[in-house]
């Protein structure tokens, strides 16, 4: 058989061509927005927005409901956070150590890289998420978890005392490996946006290290009863002396606030929120606005929506803690205001507002803070209403309902820091209730329908799945702690 010349021409064209596209069929097919290699950066942003919009939602649906920010319109099963009824698991166990396999992935890409900013970062992450679990359920496992490709299943749990002491070494390390001269390489951080210098210097990174030593502070307040076990008061006192080396938050630029872009995929939670999930279903409650109403409080506006009442825009609540035959009225009280759906700044971790009522603590206590109690807690104020983008009122500090009583028994100075302090908390994870647990503070009224027997909760029992999943550690755990229920209280507490 003869081939003419046009069909020879005609097969080797399309070799040619055949060769041709399959030597660049690799190229052809290769996604020029995914990244060859993972690095730090691929990793951290999509790490710090999955971790927080869990703590949002802890804040919302778990905190403010216990804490008597807000209460359920109907609960008629007698159970309900209101009612001190803590089911078991009720917060962040399996949330939390799926990003603190995250985190320890950037940690571990970050010292292979000898990138030790992102090492600090990622020290930071692990200190602040131990710690929110530590302080829910008490002992955990932490020396042995995220260890599955090393084949470890069934972690041992670590004391509380244990994990305390390798968090604040932790934040004792990235303290000394923050490094503002260096940009982040491969970018990635929506917290300080520490992937840029501004001149010779790296802002972010700086509010980095300031955040990690303001998160000492925290944990080493929290933990203040144990001073002896853990030398707390020391380490305080190195932090306030040298606040070159141990910087802590000055002020509202400095917070640890992931702020929320509103692009695509980085919604605030609640974005598409329906108005049943929203708001409809609950109401602020009447403790959490009469001091807010007594002093014409300006975050009021931000967080919550008004009721109609004889003619006049008021915001009004309910009682917490109420009967199950009780119901209120649908749009009868003031719920969650619809500007908080989109808010940016609802991505809360830490603020300045927090470290300034911290040292209005401490300053009382008599630690060296070069400020008076009075002059940290009218900061703590200041900067919270300027954190929720509110304006401060005319003579707002001097009123009666707000003035700060430095003649008042230091009990009774303490007991008005936390108050604020409490409020300062909105939308912070567990803090408030962390707090209230370590000082008593805010007193919360108790409703009449909560049963004799239920005692405000101590700590969240572990999730029922850890009986088949590691039961053997789990009952380690719960013997060493005295038991699994909600009054059991963890190592700093007791």
């Amino acid at each position: 058989m003869k081939f003419s010349s046009k069909i020879v021409l005609t097969l080797g064209v399309l070799m040619i061509l055949i060769t041709s596209c399959t030597d660049k069929f690799e190229a052809l097919n290769t996604d020029p927005n995914r990244p060859k290699d993972v690095t730090p950066g691929v990793l951290l942003g999509q790490m710090q927005y999955r971790i927080i919009i869990n703590n949002v939602s802890a804040s919302r649906n778990f905190t403010n409901e216990l804490m008597q920010v807000d209460a359920p319109r109907s609960s008629t099963s007698g159970q309900g956070l209101h009612r001190y009824v803590v089911q078991p698991g009720q917060a962040v166990w399996s949330a939390y150590y799926d990003r603190l396999t995250d985190i320890q992935d950037i940690y571990n890409v970050s010292e292979r890289l000898k990138e030790n900013n992102y090492k600090a970062i990622a020290l930071v992450y692990k200190s602040w998420a131990y710690s929110i679990l530590t302080d829910l359920y008490g002992d955990i496992p932490y020396s042995q978890a995220i260890k599955a490709q090393e084949g470890n299943f069934s972690p041992a749990f670590d004391k509380q005392k244990d994990i305390y002491i390798q968090i604040l070494k932790d934040l004792e390390t990235a303290n000394t490996l923050f490094d503002d001269t260096k940009a982040l390489t491969y970018g990635g951080d929506m917290v300080y946006n520490a992937n840029v210098l501004t001149g010779s210097k790296n802002v972010g990174i700086q509010r980095w290290k300031k955040f990690a030593n303001s998160l000492r502070l925290r944990l080493l307040l929290r933990i203040s009863k144990r001073d002896g076990e853990i030398s707390v008061n020391q380490q305080i006192n190195s932090i306030l002396s040298d606040p070159s080396t141990n910087p802590v938050f000055s002020s509202n630029a400095d917070d640890a606030i992931f702020r929320f872009p509103g692009t695509f995929p980085y919604f605030n939670p609640y974005y598409n929120a329906r108005l049943s999930d929203w708001s409809a279903g609950n109401y602020y409650t009447k403790y959490f606005l009469t001091k807010l109403n007594s002093s014409s409080d300006p975050r009021r506006a931000i967080w919550m929506s008004t009721v109609t009442v004889s003619g006049a825009s008021v915001y009004q609540g309910i009682d917490s803690g109420f009967p199950p035959s009780l119901e209120y009225i649908v749009g009868r009280n003031s719920s969650y205001n619809d500007i908080l759906k989109t808010l940016p700044q609802l991505g809360i971790m830490m603020t300045y507002a927090e470290v300034e009522f911290i040292k209005a603590e401490l300053a009382l206590k008599g630690f060296n803070t070069g400020k008076t109690p009075k002059a940290h807690y009218e900061t703590g104020i200041t900067s919270s209403i300027v954190q929720w983008g509110a304006t401060m009122p005319a003579n707002f500090l001097s009123q009666s309902e707000i003035s700060y009583n430095a003649t008042a028994s230091k009990e009774a100075q303490l007991e008005q820091i936390m108050l604020q302090k409490y409020y300062a908390f909105f939308f912070v994870d567990y803090q408030s209730w962390f707090e209230k647990r370590r000082t008593g503070y805010p007193v919360l009224p108790r409703g009449t329908g909560i049963p004799a027997e239920n005692i405000f909760p101590s700590r969240v029992p572990y999730p029922t799945y850890l009986q088949s999943l590691n039961p053997t550690n789990l009952q380690l755990a719960v013997t060493s702690m005295g038991g699994d229920k909600s009054t059991i209280k963890v190592w700093w507490e007791k």
